[in-house]
């Protein structure tokens, strides 16, 4: 199926309806708002969607599928992407009812429901698909380092930690980009980033090898852009994905990189053994990291000031703009002309 087609998404965060917890469908309803019809979760039915993640006002949150149904959907779409990408086995129920009222199922969960004997069967029975995102082409070659030789100019999110804004943040420098004029692609490399954009490479479900191939692949694939804005994984601190941090860094050989950061967050979170690290070190070990392979500057701080008002997130920005000597800002809060300023003036 072609995934970006006349959809009217009902998305599915059954009980996890938060900003962080349903991250997938945070993002989808930020910037797919005019697909999503609907959100399932039975604890916050008939309440404010906008009230409680910040964005979505007007769309219904709903109980079952079956409420529904008089929107007219044609996909149910997993909301969700908690720690390791299983399936909650109350949501099952939810699958099935979809399947059997003629939806297609999106899913991004490290688990492929199109394995699932039952999922298939009913999906066959009514002529659906199930697409699960997370699965990888067949064709990922090792990395090679022909990335840096393209023109193109590439800008990659890092981050101090995971699930931090590292998407937001390049989805908002490429739309920044293009008002500006400048022929600009977001280039997803996550579950969440495919779905809004429609094509990408989730590296996470890549084997470990291969990952930096899978990088150097999304960049050559789309040398025809002035400038690719990279949405980064993980945090190369992160005791359990970093490897797919150093990956898009060695694979996507950026010339540029844009590092994300909660100011709140004191832990990495699920990990609270493990303090966030000070940005100037970050920046150092980025910078360091990426020289053998092409040698890259942080260009600017993007900060997540979700929580705080204005007025604190404006205060928190000048404390690391003089901090670091480098640009910062919260990309919803106040958009990224900042980051696009520097950008443009290393763009070939």
């Amino acid at each position: 199926m072609n995934p970006m087609t006349k959809r009217r998404l009902v998305i599915l965060a059954e009980g996890r309806l938060d900003l962080f917890s349903a991250k997938t469908a945070v993002s989808v309803i930020r910037y797919r708002k005019e697909e999503v019809v609907a959100v399932i979760d039975h604890v916050n039915a008939g309440k404010d969607l906008s009230s409680i993640i910040g964005v979505g006002k007007g769309i219904p949150i709903v109980s079952n599928v079956g409420e529904t149904l008089k929107l007219k959907p044609t996909d149910l779409l997993i909301g969700i992407a908690p720690p390791g990408g299983m399936l909650p086995d109350e949501w099952r129920k939810h699958i099935t009812d979809a399947l059997r009222n003629k939806m297609n199922i999106i899913s991004g969960l490290h688990l492929h429901l199109s394995d699932d004997s039952e999922f298939c069967k009913l999906a066959q029975d009514h002529q659906l698909k199930i697409w699960d995102v997370r699965i990888p082409p067949e064709d990922i070659p090792l990395g090679t380092g022909k990335a840096k030789e393209t023109k193109t100019l590439r800008i990659l999110t890092v981050g101090s930690d995971c699930n931090i804004g590292k998407m937001v943040t390049s989805i908002e420098i490429t739309d920044a980009a293009k008002k500006r004029g400048v022929n600009a692609c977001f280039v997803a490399t996550g579950q969440t980033g495919i779905m809004i954009e429609g094509s990408g490479i989730a590296v996470d479900h890549v084997i470990s090898d291969f990952i930096s191939g899978a990088a150097e692949k999304l960049v050559l694939d789309r040398i025809q852009y002035k400038l690719l804005s990279i949405e980064g994984q993980g945090a190369i601190v992160h005791p359990a994905y970093s490897g797919v941090t150093l990956g898009l860094l060695h694979g996507s050989a950026p010339q540029g990189l844009i590092l994300c950061h909660q100011p709140i967050r004191k832990t990495l979170r699920h990990f609270p053994n493990f303090p966030i690290l000070p940005l100037s070190y970050l920046i150092e070990l980025y910078e360091k990291l990426a020289q053998p392979i092409h040698p890259c500057k942080v260009l600017g701080i993007s900060l997540n000031c979700f929580g705080m008002s204005d007025n604190d997130a404006l205060q928190e920005i000048k404390k690391v703009e003089k901090e670091t000597r480098l640009p910062a800002t919260d990309p919803i809060k106040f958009g990224v002309d900042k980051f696009i300023d520097a950008i443009q003036s290393i763009l070939p």
